[in-house]
């Protein structure tokens, strides 16, 4: 009885949401857009962190692209009409976003190049954690793949399912599970040889 449960609040949510957002493309005031973009932004920070950490190399980066991200999911907050999940279409749009930021990126670095080599922040007389310098091999392995394949590997890690995917990238599910052994063979092998799992 739990799953029927759980699926009748699923529902109930969904048509909420549905008739929220068709009537928020016309009519939801500004408090309204406001208090549910601090709860996307809340609920789903780790998401976007994710797909930042992939696209970006330096902190600066990230907090750029970022700052990006956010303008464009509150951009597009009044089109979301409840459709989709909404970490999908927060997927969607920090995905793209991210996109269109990796174009500009050259053109951007060429401006700033002398900026980039400075470095301002003291270094940690420690050193980074095992666990950090894994984090950063893997997002800088994640780095040199392809976008649809980069993207992937971050909604994997993220748990997204197969159906999830596949309606954020277009593609079949049988694509995504295709692509994602590749992927995973592809990170592990960049990794010291394949000795963490992915």
């Amino acid at each position: 009885m739990p799953a029927c449960e759980n699926i009748f609040r699923l529902s109930v949510r969904k048509r909420v949401l549905r008739s929220l957002f068709n009537q928020n493309s016309e009519g939801m005031t500004s408090e309204e857009q406001e208090k549910l973009f601090r709860r996307w932004l809340a609920d789903h920070a780790g998401l976007m962190w994710k797909v930042v950490h992939a696209f970006t190399g330096t902190p600066e980066d990230q907090q750029d692209l970022l700052q990006e991200i956010s303008l464009q999911l509150w951009s597009s907050l009044p089109s979301f009409r409840g459709e989709a999940k909404e970490s999908t279409w927060i997927y969607r749009v920090a995905f793209n976003t991210a996109l269109v930021w990796k174009r500009d990126e050259k053109r951007r670095h060429a401006k700033h190049e002398a900026f980039l080599h400075l470095n301002v922040a003291p270094e940690n007389p420690s050193g980074p954690s095992p666990d950090e310098e894994l984090v950063k091999q893997l997002y800088a392995a994640i780095r040199q793949l392809p976008k649809l394949d980069a993207s992937l590997a971050l909604m994997h890690l993220d748990g997204l399912g197969y159906r999830e995917m596949s309606e954020v990238l277009g593609i079949s599910e049988s694509n995504v599970g295709v692509k994602l052994n590749r992927i995973r063979k592809q990170l592990a092998d960049s990794l010291k040889g394949g000795a963490h799992e992915l």
